[in-house]
């Protein structure tokens, strides 16, 4: 496999360019990552000739409905999911949210269980949390409070009788980072007789997911953090997403991805959404030539080639945290396991280091980050919160360098 070229992803985004963001670097990417160059061109094109109701019989309205639909069409083949299983949304909250709505309903009177982690990013564990109010029967699968795992064995003892109805859990947290084993838990949990709903936000900025080698029923993630405009994006599978009762508009209710989405779409989003595509496709024409594949193909290449280029740049950093003795590092200490958003708990409030590191040029984040549960099930003091530092494919070495050197600085 070639080596990611860092010059010529950076050459995708027009931000690196810019004079605003000049000698910083971003680790914060984990609250959402620069957009790639084609999406803002599809976004400013649909702006300026597109910008009408689409679907209707004329030239403008074809091309914006044209363009929405491709968005669709290329993003779902690059996950090796039909066009019609794949939705988009205001946000991964709302989508989640509607989903819900769903599932009390088709649960109602039923005596069902739903499984949910605390190691989940609150958008993929309060909305099921609160079906407990419709007599549904919430069970929690919780992380080891030293190390932030979850441990499959602990999920079979919930799924054992037979009542769950949904597993609901994340690909990786935004806070503990590590990568569970998504193709395992789906597989358990299938063969309970239940049904499985993946928050992909934290892990799909370092490649999409090849859904039918993970096997979820639903997974989400939001394209504001995966290089694109700010929707939420969902597959939903088809047999789950008919089971469900429909969420929107009665005479949507036999279009799949209209069937859970009861607000009308951002049209100019969605078609930027194609530029998502268009980006990956460029990496995979410049590190592999026009050699013919799949989109599932070649995205699971791009995947590939990020993910082994945050991992060599990922080891370093932790190396650099386990020494340090004046605070805790989250997650796990080897970047193979983990995505590389690292979370580490100082003996000071976060923020304001946060504060200080971009006075060295470093833009990061302090706080929880709507992660309250796992934070406080592994005992870090909310008062304080983390302090987070998050890259994509897209950081160089020197950046890496440059944040040690600024955390020398502030620690």
């Amino acid at each position: 496999m070639p080596e990611l070229d860092v010059d010529f992803v950076r050459s995708q985004f027009p931000a690196f360019a810019s004079a605003a963001l000049k000698g910083q670097a971003f680790f914060e990417n984990a609250g959402g990552s620069y957009t790639a160059k084609p999406v803002i061109d599809r976004l400013t094109r649909f702006y300026h000739d597109r910008k009408v109701q689409p679907y209707a019989p004329y030239q403008a309205s074809q091309l914006a409905g044209a363009e929405m639909d491709e968005a669709r069409a290329r993003l779902a083949a690059m996950m090796g999911v039909a066009r019609d299983e794949l939705s988009f949304g205001p946000s991964t909250s709302a989508n989640t949210f509607v989903l819900a709505n769903g599932v009390r309903l088709w649960l109602k009177g039923k005596k069902a269980a739903i499984v949910v982690t605390n190691q989940d990013h609150e958008a993929n564990s309060g909305v099921w949390r609160r079906l407990a109010d419709e007599g549904i029967e919430i069970r929690e699968w919780q992380i080891d409070p030293e190390t932030g795992h979850l441990d499959t064995e602990a999920l079979g003892l919930l799924l054992a009788d037979g009542k769950v109805k949904l597993v609901c859990f994340p690909h990786c947290s935004n806070v503990v980072a590590e990568v569970n084993p998504v193709a395992e838990i789906c597989a358990m949990a299938k063969a309970a007789g239940a049904y499985t709903c993946v928050d992909g936000v934290s892990y799909a900025p370092h490649g999409l997911p090849d859904i039918p080698a993970l096997g979820p029923d639903v997974y989400l993630f939001s394209a504001y953090k995966t290089y694109g405009p700010h929707q939420g994006i969902m597959v939903l599978r088809r047999k789950f997403g008919e089971a469900l009762p429909a969420q929107g508009h009665y005479f949507n209710a036999e279009t799949l991805y209209k069937r859970h989405t009861p607000a009308g779409p951002d049209h100019a989003q969605v078609a930027a959404c194609a530029g998502m595509a268009d980006y990956i496709d460029a990496l995979y024409a410049h590190h592999h030539g026009l050699s013919p594949a799949t989109p599932l193909a070649r995205n699971n290449a791009v995947h590939d080639l990020m993910r082994d280029h945050e991992v060599r740049l990922l080891q370093p950093l932790l190396d650099y945290l386990a020494a340090r003795n004046d605070l805790r590092l989250i997650g796990p200490r080897r970047a193979e396991g983990r995505a590389p958003t690292v979370a580490v708990a100082l003996d000071r409030v976060a923020e304001p280091v946060a504060a200080e590191l971009a006075q060295h040029g470093i833009m990061a984040g302090g706080g929880d980050f709507y992660a309250v549960r796992p934070l406080g099930a592994l005992g870090v003091d909310l008062g304080r919160g983390v302090l987070r530092l998050s890259f994509v494919h897209y950081t160089t070495k020197a950046e890496v360098d440059a944040l040690i050197r600024g955390l020398d600085q502030v620690l």
